[in-house]
């Protein structure tokens, strides 16, 4: 459960990111933390996944402008994209994570927080990008 509840929180920092000009990343990543009663490894992983996913954010956007035909990543939902952000970083960076649970993750986030299409949505882009991958 603890990782799960960081995802909440690394996507609520990429979303408040998302939708804020000002404030730096450490700035908000360390107000955010103070506020949540995560142990210290899973708010690592917070650190780690936020920041590496605002790093590495025109390569993740590239890759889901790839995938998501007939959407631009501007115009598709802020929780989505923050979603997809978060697990394509999970897919492509992080060793210590599956990626069939950063898929499912990624879907659980989507059909919590946002649309009731965006689990499919989140879980389609997800497959082609591990599907093409592979080959």
């Amino acid at each position: 459960m603890g990782r799960r509840k960081a995802r909440e929180i690394a996507l609520g920092v990429l979303f408040q990111l998302d939708s804020e000009t000002s404030g730096s990343p450490h700035k908000v990543l360390r107000r955010t933390l103070e506020d949540s009663k995560l142990p210290e490894e899973e708010r690592t992983f917070v650190e780690e996944v936020v920041l590496g996913a605002r790093e590495r954010l025109t390569e993740l956007d590239a890759v889901i402008r790839e995938y998501a035909v007939g959407w631009s990543v501007e115009r598709m939902p802020r929780v989505d994209r923050n979603v997809l952000r978060l697990a394509l970083y999970e897919i492509m960076y992080r060793d210590d994570v599956p990626t069939s649970v950063s898929i499912n993750e990624a879907v659980e986030l989507a059909k919590k927080y946002s649309t009731e299409d965006s689990g499919r949505f989140v879980n389609g882009i997800l497959g082609n990008v591990v599907k093409s991958r592979r080959t």
